[in-house]
């Protein structure tokens, strides 16, 4: 074998594995995006779970305090329009707007509850109550699973080299779920 030919075959051995290095690389980094992806993507079906459990139980709730303040009309539209907007929601910021809304909503029917001692003490509000809270506290449990999810995705998109390729892949950012500004006021009661 001539010298030219051994340069030759020697170049074209290491443009080849050079080019499976880098194939490996790009595989390794579409294939954790595509992983992390879908773990948001999981995370957050299972948020809608558990606000569509709320969902179900709110007209209940709303019909069992109706039943007690029958003055208190605009809280009871306010409820059922942010749960209509849940329902017509279809991008997840679009969800997670609606869902925010029927949050605020819902504190604004417990200042209601609070105005009637009778309804405490009414054993099917006490039952939906229950369900209502264990609800809340499921949904707090699944929204941090996926902020944590989308955490990490946005965290290894964001990487070097990963952010070179991860928009040109087809990988966008993923929105958190956060609490409305709302959620952080203290709900006043009177009497």
């Amino acid at each position: 074998m001539s010298k030219t030919r051994k340069i030759v075959l020697g170049v074209l051995i290491g443009f080849a594995i050079i080019f499976f290095i880098f194939f490996s690389t790009f595989k390794g980094m579409y294939n954790s995006l595509v992983m992390l992806d879908e773990g948001v993507n999981a995370a957050w079906s299972q948020v809608e779970n558990q606000l569509q459990r709320r969902n179900d139980l709110i007209p209940n709730y709303v019909e069992v305090v109706k039943g007690y303040a029958k003055h208190e009309k605009e809280v009871f539209i306010k409820v059922t329009e942010a749960r209509s907007k849940v329902a017509g929601a279809v991008t997840i910021p679009q969800k997670i707007a609606a869902n925010n809304q029927i949050t605020s909503a819902l504190a604004r029917l417990l200042v209601v509850v609070e105005r009637y001692p009778n309804l405490k003490a009414n054993q099917n509000f006490l039952r939906l109550q229950d369900e209502l809270a264990g609800t809340e506290n499921r949904i707090a449990v699944e929204r941090r699973r996926y902020n944590e999810s989308v955490r990490l995705y946005n965290v290894k998109r964001r990487s070097f080299p990963t952010n070179l390729f991860a928009g040109w892949w087809g990988f966008g950012k993923a929105e958190f779920f956060e609490a409305p500004i709302e959620a952080k006021e203290v709900p006043k009661v009177k009497f």
